[in-house]
């Protein structure tokens, strides 16, 4: 199954007997039948641009592997990766940016790997020096249009990530306005904060 937030309403690609499986309440969430045709994806996509009235979306085919490439097909792939860093109080490191709460993360750059990528982001958006990397925590996906208008999906790894440091310092020129060290369930009750963010936190507490 292939979960990717589009304006705060979790889309689902499913397999037919995945979904069969599921207890879901019609009234609440609509289901779609895949055609197979990668154009009629746009119908559900414009749906949840447009309004979230649903709690959430899901489409189901056959072969789930042909639905998910057929559905990427209509988006540019930015990969990314970010970190819950955790100091020596148990706190993590958090941030406010551009109008939401938020965990550093960034775009991969060509050649880099993702674990590589993550640090360098955390390193850059924070002011730490000194990251080390522990495991992985999940893929996150979301949606967004970039300045030409063209829809991308941003997807995001993440790693759990540790620190000695307390200094920490935001990188204004990312319109970082602020970062602070905080209990995760003090973090998960700030708003306003993207769902896939709150998702990411609630997987580090398990």
């Amino acid at each position: 199954m292939y979960k990717i937030f589009i304006n705060e309403t979790p889309l689902f690609l499913i397999q037919n007997d995945e979904l069969q499986a599921k207890r879901i309440d019609p009234t609440k969430n609509l289901l779609i039948r895949y055609n197979g045709k990668a154009r009629s994806l746009m119908n559900p996509i414009d749906m949840l641009e447009k309004t979230q009235r649903w709690e959430s979306i899901f489409v189901y085919h056959s072969d789930v592997k042909q639905l998910i490439e057929d559905f990427e097909s209509l988006y540019k792939i930015l990969k990314a990766g970010g970190g819950v860093v955790e100091n020596e109080k148990g706190e993590i490191l958090t941030m406010f940016r551009m109008g939401s709460w938020d965990l550093p993360k960034g775009k991969i750059d060509k050649g880099e790997t993702k674990k590589a990528a993550a640090i360098r982001e955390v390193q850059e958006e924070t002011g730490l020096n000194e990251v080390n990397l522990g495991d992985f925590l999940l893929e996150t996906n979301h949606t967004y249009k970039n300045r030409k208008g063209k829809r991308v999906i941003k997807r995001t790894y993440w790693y759990k990530m540790t620190t000695s440091e307390s200094d920490i310092r935001p990188e204004i020129e990312e319109d970082i306005e602020l970062v602070e060290w905080m209990q995760p369930n003090d973090f998960l009750k700030k708003k306003p904060m993207y769902k896939n963010i709150i998702e990411v936190v609630e997987q580090y507490l398990q």
